[in-house]
């Protein structure tokens, strides 16, 4: 059973606050996020962390994002701890 107070739907910023949004618009901003991210320096305005915890497969899927698609070699997987 899932906690009561767990979210069920996005939560997308409105000036200071959040409001509840659609899984559409809520992708929608995160990809346009990316994508203004990737319009800047790529390489100075964007970086990702993964976990240590995730899939090879997951982690590799996510330097190949950023390294392919954003166009940055800011990525860091902590897999040495």
């Amino acid at each position: 059973m899932a906690s009561l107070t767990r979210l069920t739907t996005p939560l997308v910023r409105h000036g200071h606050d959040l409001r509840p949004a659609s899984w559409d618009e809520a992708l929608d901003r995160a990809a346009a996020a990316f994508e203004a991210a990737r319009a800047q320096d790529a390489t100075t305005s964007f970086g990702m962390f993964s976990c240590s915890k995730a899939t090879n497969e997951v982690n590799f899927l996510a330097q190949k994002f950023v390294r392919s698609v954003i166009g940055s070699n800011n990525i860091d997987s902590c897999n040495r701890t």
